[in-house]
């Protein structure tokens, strides 16, 4: 157990059967009363965000989450397939449990996959990932009324802006963390 004066972000922890990732974190100490301590949660197991307030001198679980390298190799219906980069082990995932990241899962990509007593709980993606674009709208040298950018889709079938120059065929850096468009690569 440990004290919710502790918690900082990244830190993991189980509160009423689930389990919780620490996204943000203030102490506020008003001139009267107890402190409190306000955080923004993720739901490891749902991917769901909450607010969360709790009173100075609360405790909560914490508990370990062991990270392991693992590539990926396959998608089938509900289910993405990793294969542990040490012991060749084959770790089916849950779709849910990957959230937003199935966008920028291409076959071969290396990940760090996050567990709890043998759960997958999701991936750590690369910075960046290359993605071949598959659709492009054709770009007009005079449609620059819109600050200059098409939508595109890149072969996992995630939509984007990226520059008029950007056509079908191109391969595209894209920014996991934010879904954009970093630069051309070939």
């Amino acid at each position: 157990m440990i004290d919710v004066n502790d918690l900082r972000k990244g830190t993991t922890f189980i509160l009423e059967g689930q389990i919780y990732e620490v996204l943000e974190y203030q102490h506020h100490k008003p001139g009267r009363g107890n402190a409190f301590i306000r955080t923004k949660l993720r739901n490891l197991r749902t991917g769901a965000i909450i607010d969360k307030t709790f009173l100075s001198g609360d405790r909560v679980q914490d508990i370990r989450v062991e990270n392991r390298e693992v590539q990926f190799l396959y998608w089938d219906s509900d289910l993405y397939y990793m294969m542990d980069t040490q012991t060749y082990e084959q770790i089916p995932v849950p779709a849910e449990r990957l959230g937003e990241a199935v966008n920028f899962l291409k076959e071969g990509i290396t990940l760090i996959l996050r567990e709890y007593e043998g759960e997958p709980l999701g991936v750590e993606l690369p910075v960046t990932v290359d993605l071949r674009v598959v659709e492009a709208e054709p770009g007009v040298k005079g449609d620059t009324a819109s600050g200059a950018d098409k939508w595109v889709v890149v072969e996992t079938g995630y939509r984007l802006r990226v520059p008029l120059f950007v056509n079908e065929g191109d391969i595209v850096r894209i920014d996991t963390r934010t879904g954009e468009y970093v630069t051309r690569v070939s």
